[in-house]
């Protein structure tokens, strides 16, 4: 059954024939971190789809993960191209490397999970709490509630984790 709903305003949408994502979005509105393990080579993979970019087998199943990892890379966003976003602005979308399978299939390789930077509620993180975050910063899973079915994976700071001394920032932007 498809899912529609709306987040700050914009308006999301999974179809009836998007299996893998039906799947995987099920499984958020559990607050339940599941991906796609390969039958055939045992490898996570992220994002949800039908077949194993490594080996091409289109078996899988689900399985659960651990949401946390650190700040691969990120983008602050200044300038709201949704309206409806602009009252949040700057804000961080975030992609992180899951401690889940890094280093695997390469030592260059990581299961990366994008999202926004949150308070543990799940909204938007305040300007100050953006200008903290950088790359190696450890964060944890979150999910917010969007609607029946739906609850989106966003990242929050994991407090009371060994944090770098000083994490790395674009120079000159932001905090």
């Amino acid at each position: 059954m498809a899912i529609t709903a709306e987040y700050l305003g914009m308006s999301l949408q999974i179809d009836d024939l998007d299996h893998e994502n039906l799947d995987y979005f099920r499984h958020c509105a559990d607050h339940a971190f599941h991906l796609q393990r390969c039958d055939d080579c045992a490898l996570l993979r992220y994002p949800p789809t039908t077949a194993c970019p490594w080996c091409a087998s289109p078996r899988a199943t689900w399985a659960p993960v651990e949401g946390k990892g650190a700040v691969h890379s990120y983008t602050e966003v200044h300038h709201a191209i949704q309206p409806q976003f602009k009252p949040f602005t700057p804000y961080l979308v975030l992609l992180v490397d899951l401690d889940t399978q890094n280093g695997a299939p390469s030592p260059h390789e990581a299961l990366r999970v994008v999202g926004n930077l949150v308070t543990p509620d799940g909204r938007l993180a305040p300007p100050e709490a953006v200008g903290r975050v950088g790359i190696g910063t450890r964060v944890r899973m979150v999910f917010a509630d969007v609607a029946a079915g739906i609850a989106l994976p966003q990242w929050t700071v994991e407090e009371g984790a060994a944090q770098p001394a000083r994490v790395w920032r674009y120079p000159g932007v932001g905090g």
